[in-house]
């Protein structure tokens, strides 16, 4: 269940059974010449919705702009500071605490808004412990990579190797295939994987990566591809997700 599309009494009905919630995370970023802007919320999205429905978990609306200050020398990057992004998730919790919920398992999909993500769960720790809420051991957040379950990135490994990268890599291009498979951007890759260097801020990341792409080839990716990867991903996330909620 997607918590846009219930109505209130839907979302009361499930407060009723279950505190737990789903909160796709990603960003809106370049990613190479042949990915989406929108590849990291669009893959993180597409699997906490397979989770969610696998492990009867209600879905909350998808971050779909994150940390990306580093992709900002490419056109169409989308960025929030990181303390914007800390207030916004504190609200977005907040709020959904406000009327029950107490589990929260952020799906990511974007490694750049790890480490404000996880500040933003110390500011809401902090927040709650000034109001007295801070005994409340049920209440918690986490955030997991939906490309790092076990299942999953044996199966990356298997099907791409050392070509996967860590940017723009084959696998998101393929889940976002899957998800999206009449919109394809084929280009020339030059050289064919790319370069796997390090970068300090985004005029260098574009000059020493000046189509996007960091140690990956991305021209591997396909629909199919995607479809056993997203697959994979969610039998992990429904795996997790029920043992976050088994947490005592």
């Amino acid at each position: 269940m997607q918590l846009q599309l219930a109505s209130w009494p839907d979302i009361e009905s499930y407060l009723a059974r279950t505190h737990g919630i789903l909160v796709p995370i990603g960003s809106t970023e370049q990613h190479g010449p042949t990915g989406f802007l929108g590849t990291d919320a669009i893959a993180a999205e597409t699997v906490a919705r397979g989770a969610g429905e696998a492990a009867g978990a209600l879905v909350a609306p998808t971050i779909a702009i994150g940390m990306a200050e580093h992709h900002m020398a490419f056109p169409g990057t989308i960025t929030l500071r990181p303390s914007t992004l800390i207030a916004y998730v504190r609200d977005y919790v907040l709020s959904l605490a406000a009327h029950g919920f107490a589990r929260f398992l952020f799906v990511n999909g974007h490694g750049g808004n790890v480490p404000t993500v996880k500040a933003a769960f110390y500011e809401i720790e902090a927040e709650r412990r000034a109001r007295g809420q801070g005994e409340d051991g049920d209440f918690r957040c986490r955030i997991v990579n939906w490309y790092d379950g076990p299942t999953v990135s044996s199966v990356i490994r298997q099907t791409f190797g050392a070509r996967e990268g860590s940017h723009a890599t084959p696998s998101e291009v393929s889940v976002t295939l899957h998800a999206y498979p009449d919109h394809r951007h084929d280009r020339p890759l030059d050289p064919p994987v790319a370069s796997g260097s390090p970068f300090y801020g985004a005029a260098d990341f574009r000059r020493r990566h000046p189509d996007g792409r960091i140690g990956s080839d991305p021209s591997l990716a396909s629909a199919e591809h995607g479809r056993r990867i997203a697959e994979a991903a969610i039998a992990d996330l429904a795996t997790h997700y029920r043992g976050f909620m088994a947490e005592r």
